[in-house]
């Protein structure tokens, strides 16, 4: 169980790689504690482990911090990641070493939630296919297939986490029937709640539309494979806002090719940037956006003081809000 103890000397801070505009704000938060922080663009395990040899701490992006990297850090006492997936650290290693790893999991909740229902509701009332077809010419006041109203369908979320939450919520505001599936809580809190409590199968079997919101782990890591999707309805939508790994796209491409599933909302992919060539570019039953979810104009900065402020709790022995390998 690691636990981060205070540091009494100037502490550095290493930030692995980032796509930011700048990283003023963790310069500022990092300076003010009495640190100095470091910054690189790290792509592989080597290069993390030529710039952060000595480095006190790791804000973390999308650098691979391997049970490899782990070994080679010397005075490392806490590593963050800049979201909420912690998949690209190596959590045991990190046990074994009494690093702290934290995430993000506060940032971007309305965001996301969001961006879930926008494409939901986008996919129930058919939008981008009505649309397409009135761009080809065709003027019809019904829409391309069967279209059921809110209020008769299950919106289902796997998962019942911050943002599975936050998204049930905004269900209920279009009087959707709500249901979520998660091992990890107490049946109560879902009676508190409302919500309906599923089985895994239950989930895939009685949801008209899906949104995952389960971080990816090995037991979750291609949930959505091509055996569950036929367990799903003819009718279903499945939307993706939380990690690609959730899914196998392949399977689900060739679900949406068959009508398996009727429609799919995916912002995720087990690949970035998806291959030119992935088949869900072929299926014309797919609404399809660049990893977007969590953004906006407020989000990105907010993750980047967010994760700096956890690292400087971190190294001055000050608890920590969201560590993951406790």
């Amino acid at each position: 169980m690691p636990r981060v103890k205070a540091s009494n000397s100037r502490f550095t801070v290493l930030i692995t790689d980032h796509r930011f505009a700048n990283v003023e704000q963790e310069r500022q938060i990092v300076e003010s504690a009495g640190g100095k922080l470091e910054v690189a663009q790290c792509k592989t395990a080597d290069e993390v482990i030529a710039k952060a040899g000595d480095a006190d701490a790791l804000l973390v992006q999308w650098a691979p911090i391997t049970a490899q990297v782990i070994s080679k850090l010397k005075n490392c006492k806490i590593i963050v990641r800049y979201g909420v997936g912690v998949d690209n650290i190596d959590l045991v290693a990190c046990r074994e070493r009494g690093i702290a790893v934290c995430n993000v999991p506060d940032y971007c909740v309305d965001e996301v939630a969001d961006h879930s229902m926008a494409m939901a509701l986008a996919l129930v009332r058919q939008l981008p296919f009505i649309e397409r077809r009135l761009r080809s010419g065709t003027w019809k006041i019904t829409p391309v297939s069967p279209m059921p109203s809110c209020n008769e369908m299950t919106f289902a979320t796997c998962g019942y986490g911050r943002i599975a939450r936050a998204v049930l919520y905004r269900a209920r505001s279009f009087k959707f029937q709500v249901a979520a599936y998660d091992p990890y809580i107490l049946p109560d809190e879902f009676e508190r709640d409302g919500i309906r409590r599923l089985t895994l199968d239950e989930m895939f079997a009685d949801a008209d539309v899906l949104s995952l919101h389960s971080p990816l782990t090995e037991e979750t890591r291609h949930l959505v494979n091509a055996t569950r999707l036929t367990q799903m309805k003819p009718t279903a939508i499945l939307v993706n806002t939380a990690r690609g790994e959730l899914v196998d796209t392949v399977a689900l491409a060739e679900a949406l090719r068959k009508r398996t599933i009727a429609y799919a909302g995916i912002d995720v992919y087990e690949i970035e940037p998806v291959p030119a060539d992935h088949p869900l570019f072929g299926c014309d039953n797919a609404l399809l956006t660049s990893h977007n979810a969590w953004y906006s104009e407020r989000s990105l900065p907010q993750l980047q003081r967010l994760a700096a402020g956890e690292v400087v709790r971190g190294l001055r022995g000050e608890p920590l809000k969201n560590q993951v390998n406790v």
